[in-house]
């Protein structure tokens, strides 16, 4: 599966970890093989939503919700939740979509699924229940102008090559649809921008290490090897957000993407950022 990548859904990382089990030393360029982050998300999904909350003090939840906001979705809309990891996301889509409509989270992280599915049946109780999918966010197994929406949170910076995942957000989509993407970004003005380096360079490797020491702590024999590139990919997160395109740039990618009205707004002090554009009526 050349070129796949997935599991977004919080501001969590991946690396670290080859697809034979071997562990391999998060590199700085904030880049990894395919290989690679499947098989770190794969490992680290059993502490991916506690991290999560951990390193954003539960706030996660209220920039997915914005988002959702930006998808403009209502009843009987169909959404496509890319990267959706442990489903958070399409978690909040499927109370917008209610009743009639259809979520669907793709992503190519089984273990993360799994999870996704066991949160949404409790989570979605009485409402839409998403469908969860493997899936290749650059070559989306879906018709063209299939969904009213399609959204990515905290997944973009994984993909292999980003335009031609933003591409095929944008093709699934109908024309007047939406395609969101929620991501961090670096802030650029003190204190902010001192706080973030401690936070992200110090702080979250630090929060990493100790999860995969309780991991590997609690796990079976045999297991030790695997839990601790739980580390590494949260000493990879700083470096895979400092390359990410910063918000106009990536404002800039998504027009190339062809999508139009292309807005963004900043929230957490600059260290969040809503992007989203419409598929224009006429694709180019």
């Amino acid at each position: 599966m050349a070129a796949q990548q997935g599991a977004g859904a919080g501001p969590s990382p991946a690396g670290g970890a080859t697809a034979n089990g071997t562990r391999s030393r998060a590199p700085t360029s904030g880049r990894l093989e395919e290989a690679q982050v499947r098989a770190m998300f794969d490992r680290i999904a059993g502490v991916y939503d506690l991290m999560n909350t951990t390193m954003t003090a539960g706030l996660h939840h209220r920039w997915r919700a914005r988002a959702a906001d930006l998808a403009e979705v209502g009843p009987g809309s169909r959404v496509l939740d890319v990267a959706t990891g442990t489903g958070d996301l399409a978690i909040e889509l499927a109370r917008r979509v209610y009743p009639g409509g259809e979520v669907t989270g793709s992503d190519f992280s089984e273990p993360m699924l799994e999870r996704a599915r066991r949160k949404a049946a409790s989570a979605c109780a009485g409402w839409v229940q998403p469908r969860f999918e493997l899936g290749d966010a650059l070559a989306l197994a879906h018709a063209d102008d299939s969904f009213d929406a399609a959204t990515v949170g905290f997944g973009a910076r994984n993909f292999a090559d980003l335009g031609r995942g933003l591409a095929e957000m944008a093709r699934v989509v109908r024309p007047g649809g939406r395609v969101v993407v929620l991501e961090i970004t670096t802030p650029t003005r003190p204190p902010l921008s001192l706080f973030y380096r401690l936070w992200f360079d110090r702080l979250v490797p630090a929060l990493g290490w100790l999860a995969g020491a309780l991991a590997a702590a609690n796990g079976r024999p045999g297991e030790r090897a695997a839990t601790t590139t739980i580390a590494d990919a949260y000493s990879y997160l700083p470096s895979s957000v400092r390359r990410f395109p910063a918000p106009a740039p990536l404002a800039a990618e998504m027009e190339r993407a062809g999508l139009a009205e292309i807005s963004y707004v900043l929230t957490a002090g600059g260290i969040i950022a809503l992007h989203a554009g419409t598929v224009p009526p006429e694709r180019a």
